[in-house]
């Protein structure tokens, strides 16, 4: 069972935001309470945060999946949500966070210090909130949208001034156990350290954090052994440490070989970006300030090979120490070079001048649209997709069960000059349109009317534009308005002929009784009339 992980794929997704609430107000002597739905609350974020009570990211192995809070939906009376509560998820200091694909996202150093690794979704407004002097009781509410889902790499990269460095049972372990207070495993056979070990040496006035790399030996950067895997816990290191074993019984090695094959190896370990001087650039490993500790000098053979391949190291240019930590012999002379070279790079730190980026202002232009619309084609009929912040918000916004809704999101979109580009891009009505990448909507686009959805009338929650209905062509018109015609002519036909059949009834008539026997000789006059005709 693993007990300490230093690298781990974590799966995580901010808060979705709560939806907005859909409500008329309903109270004893008020008929016309309006619209009171209020708004969802906003969905939690995840939130990376370094805490020195935690060590490793085992816990992170085991649960990979995290999810913060969702957001409460919006309730009548203008009741808001409830805000979905932010998930700290603490790390080590010198967490390094990535992408998938290698980009580094965030360097977390030191205690506090945060990165939002999944924002959460905002909560949608109550129908409340869209009321208008236009539309006083909106029949729809806008939808929360979704948190963020992404996947992160976190890489543990200890905090250490000092990077021991050597082959297995070399006495890296007896090292910091003999100079600090940290007690890791020690044994008499190869492999025995399987994690970096960590401890804090005091020297005078100067305290730093030395750590080993375990198992590293000839092919690691091939996979052999397991110093390639940690070498990631030295690249902050500011010197290197070669620990080389003269008490080994082995024929065919010795310490200047053992020092050859390690410094190979580091020069083949490529140190990433996710750790930079303050003039940006990162030294590679094996160019940094180097020290030869020859291990194991309290051995009778130990100390005549220390004093053979001293000469050797000396004219390449390195400083030895011979030590031994079995007896501490040469420890306190090996600290304070140590301390030496570790405050000599932290004053290069505060006193060189941070290399900042100028701050570059971009203001929007004036005849940015905030949308994009890219022609494509799909099954050789042609394609059109909008692309921008705007459009694919308000799509995830819009309730597409709702006319009304669905007419807004219409209003919305012409408002921003969508349509208007649709047509310069040479979209005809019919085409199918595309807004957004993934989770895309697709439509048939059918250019909507000038006049807004707050303007017209209809039950709530619809749309007349949605009606089936279209528009009579002329011919269509024409041919209805000689229907009509035709009718009323065979309607005036029928009145006459009931006419002179004499089929009349007071009841029909309603006159006054003079006007009556007045309209009577009229008529009797006006039937002589039409007799003698």
């Amino acid at each position: 069972m693993a007990s300490f992980v230093d690298r781990v794929v974590l799966h995580v997704s901010g808060g979705n935001g709560g939806h907005g609430c859909v409500s008329v107000k309903r109270e004893k002597f008020k008929p016309l309470g309006g619209p009171d739905g209020g708004n969802g609350g906003n969905g939690g974020d995840v939130v990376l945060r370094v805490s020195h009570q935690t060590t490793t990211l085992l816990d992170y192995h085991h649960s990979p999946h995290r999810h913060a809070q969702n957001g409460g939906p919006g309730m009548g009376d203008w009741r808001v949500g409830h805000q979905g509560e932010t998930l700290v998820l603490s790390v080590p200091d010198g967490t390094v966070v990535k992408s998938p694909d290698g980009k580094v996202l965030a360097d977390l150093v030191g205690e506090g210090a945060e990165f939002v690794a999944a924002a959460g979704g905002q909560g949608g407004l109550g129908n409340s909130a869209l009321a208008s002097a236009k539309r006083k009781a909106p029949g729809f509410a806008l939808l929360g949208i979704p948190g963020d889902t992404r996947d992160i790499v976190l890489e543990l990269k200890s905090i250490a001034d000092i990077a021991l460095v050597g082959y297995p049972s070399a006495g890296k372990s007896s090292l910091i156990a003999a100079m600090s207070a940290a007690r890791p495993k020690i044994a008499d056979y190869p492999f025995t350290t399987l994690v970096p070990n960590l401890g804090v040496v005091q020297a005078g006035d100067v305290r730093f954090t030395i750590a080993d790399v375990p198992g590293l030996i000839e092919g690691a950067s091939e996979g052999r052994g397991l110093g390639h895997d940690f070498l990631r816990h030295v690249e902050r290191c500011a010197a290197i440490v070669h620990v080389l074993d003269c008490g080994s019984l082995e024929a065919e090695r010795n310490p200047i070989d053992d020092l050859d094959v390690i410094e190979r190896e580091l020069e083949k370990y490529a140190v990433d970006m996710s750790y930079a001087g303050v003039d940006g650039d990162v030294v590679p490993l094996n160019d940094r300030p180097k020290l030869v500790a020859l291990n194991k000098t309290d051995l009778p053979d130990g100390k005549d090979m220390a004093e053979m391949v001293r000469p050797e190291l000396e004219r390449r240019g390195y400083r030895v120490f011979e030590v031994s930590a079995t007896s501490h012999a040469g420890l306190r002379a090996l600290g304070f070079a140590m301390a030496e070279i570790v405050q000599a790079a932290r004053d290069a730190v505060e006193t060189a001048p941070p290399k900042v980026a100028p701050a570059v202002l971009r203001p929007r232009a004036v005849n940015e649209a905030g949308f994009t619309i890219r022609r494509e084609e799909r099954n050789l009929e042609p394609l059109f997709r909008v692309l921008g912040d705007k459009p694919e918000k308000w799509v995830k916004q819009t309730d597409f069960a709702n006319e009304e809704a669905i007419g807004y999101l219409a209003d919305r979109l012409n408002r921003l000059g969508v349509e208007d580009q649709l047509f310069k891009v040479g979209a005809k009505p019919g085409d199918t349109v595309v807004i957004g990448e993934d989770d895309a909507v697709v439509f048939d686009w059918e250019p909507t009317m000038m006049t807004g959805a707050e303007v017209l009338t209809g039950p709530r929650g619809t749309d007349i534009r949605f009606a089936d209905w279209e528009r009579p062509t002329r011919a269509q018109k024409r041919e209805e308005y000689e229907d009509r015609k035709a009718a009323k002519a065979a309607a005036r036909e029928e009145l006459e002929a009931e006419r002179r059949a004499g089929i009349w009834t007071e009841s029909t008539r309603r006159r006054a009784p003079q006007r009556d026997a007045a309209r009577e000789q009229v008529d009797e006059g006006e039937w002589a009339d039409d007799d003698d005709r």
